[in-house]
């Protein structure tokens, strides 16, 4: 009878919410509680969110836009449960989705496991960014251990009072808040351990505009978990294949400019034969291509969609949007802001 919490905020997502609301009051497991979190929507979402504080299971809090780690810190002080569990509006949990986190969350070997991560599929819709998002999230979760380092924001439940023994959700954090509860549970000596049976359905994620906005949100809040937690030395298992999209715009860069060394060497022979084609390929061009060349191995063996010019560039401009990030990151490190 263990009663579990579950926080779900929204700003602008009208059309998301009964769907998100209708899958956690259908849960299998009781007692529950639905804690639903409007954040400053002015899409007509409010009316939605009163009209769900009218269910038996759900209590509603509504705030001004102060974000999503300051919408889910308020939820964790309302709440009541020995649990805690978050997850996004535009995600449809399976009935069973609490239930299976709480029997992973049971260890025969003494474990102090303060957090259970469960896994997300995301739909896919007929165009070429749900299919990019879908394959990526796929790979992400395909290898992953049983013990782990990330409670993902959708699909996740914590200890309450370890959550709150850690500070909870910084409402100062700029994205990525789910990784920074994680590392700080881990540094106080939890465990987070990883159930497949445990699966939410996120809706397909679809529009470049989008997409691009959140891979740069996400690349801006990796600077910040980097330089607090050297998670680069440590194996933390956050980036997955975008180390593949981030290099492809300096290494495609740099391997333009070993085929203009090339070429340019080239047309210095008055013939272009064989025996002209091999002495082009100076010392030079090589060592310039080989880096290059190493990645586009990796690239061709990623799981990425590569088919068709359209793909490619989605591919090449979610590179740009994480180096946009990247340097928005080191702005916020400089200038002391956003949770730095």
């Amino acid at each position: 009878m263990t009663l579990v919490s579950i926080a779900v905020c929204v700003r602008d997502g009208v059309d998301w919410i009964d769907g998100c609301m209708e899958s956690l009051v259908a849960q299998t497991h009781s007692p529950l509680e639905v804690i639903l979190v409007d954040d400053g929507s002015s899409d007509g979402g409010r009316e939605v969110v009163e009209k769900w504080s009218k269910h038996e299971l759900v209590t509603t809090i509504s705030q001004d836009k102060l974000g999503l780690s300051a919408g889910r810190m308020a939820a964790l002080e309302k709440s009541k449960g020995e649990w805690f569990a978050i997850t996004d509006i535009d995600v449809r949990p399976e009935a069973d989705w609490i239930q299976r986190m709480l029997e992973s969350s049971k260890s025969s070997e003494e474990e102090n496991i303060v957090a259970v991560t469960g896994r997300t599929v995301f739909g896919r819709a007929d165009d070429v960014i749900s299919r990019i998002r879908s394959i990526e999230i796929e790979s992400k979760y395909r290898s992953r251990p049983r013990r782990t380092n990330l409670a993902n924001g959708p699909c996740s439940m914590f200890k309450r009072d370890s959550l709150l023994a850690i500070g909870g959700f910084d409402p100062s954090w700029y994205h990525a808040e789910d990784m920074e509860v994680s590392l700080k549970l881990i540094q106080d000596g939890g465990i987070i351990v990883y159930t497949p049976y445990a699966v939410v359905n996120h809706v397909p994620e679809t529009g470049l505009k989008r997409f691009l906005g959140k891979r740069k949100r996400d690349a801006r809040a990796h600077v910040r978990i980097h330089r607090r937690y050297k998670v680069l030395r440590s194996g933390h298992d956050f980036i997955g294949s975008s180390w593949v999209v981030l290099w492809m715009t300096p290494l495609l860069t740099l391997l333009s400019f070993a085929i203009y060394q090339y070429v340019n060497t080239l047309s210095s022979y008055e013939v272009v034969n064989l025996e002209s084609m091999y002495y082009s390929l100076t010392r030079e061009v090589l060592l310039i291509a080989a880096a290059p060349l190493y990645w586009l191995l990796s690239f061709l063996r990623s799981d990425l969609p590569k088919k068709g010019i359209y793909s490619n560039l989605v591919l090449l401009s979610w590179s740009l949007a994480l180096w946009q990030g990247i340097i928005l990151g080191y702005l916020d490190a400089l200038l002391r802001r956003n949770g730095h």
